[in-house]
């Protein structure tokens, strides 16, 4: 895991690369959380932050390559945490926005935009305190 941070904008980034298997999802779910902490997010903002990160992660999974990794980069600021995650896929596709997976990241996020570069799919999600936007 890698961290740097600017103290003269409060940001950090923290970077967390795990081998694309879904034993691995506790540990992103943990992470996600432990920053969420960090912001004061309250413990319902925390719960929906590890669902959202799991959902998001279960959807790369779904398409990694074998024997690839997951890399998941957060970044903390004063209101939101940002998650980016991302895995090379063999033949990636931005998955259904009309399925129950997006319908619960939508819920679950303040802003949300999957998309595929090169060989791997993207997912890109915020959470505010209290759901809030990012401002």
């Amino acid at each position: 895991m890698e961290t740097r941070s600017s103290r003269s904008t409060q940001r950090a980034e923290v970077t967390l690369t795990v081998p694309a298997d879904s034993i691995y999802l506790s540990v992103v779910r943990t992470a996600a959380a432990g920053l969420g902490a960090r912001l004061d997010f309250t413990l319902d903002d925390i719960e929906d932050l590890r669902i959202a990160v799991d959902e998001a992660c279960a959807l790369l999974l779904k398409q990694a390559r074998a024997a690839s990794q997951m890399r998941c980069e957060f970044t903390v600021d004063d209101h939101a945490l940002g998650v980016r995650a991302s895995a090379l896929c063999d033949h990636p596709t931005v998955p259904s926005r009309d399925g129950f997976s997006w319908t619960v990241l939508t819920a679950l996020t303040s802003t949300l935009d999957m998309e595929v570069q090169d060989s791997e799919l993207v997912i890109e999600l915020t959470r505010g305190r209290g759901g809030d936007e990012q401002q």
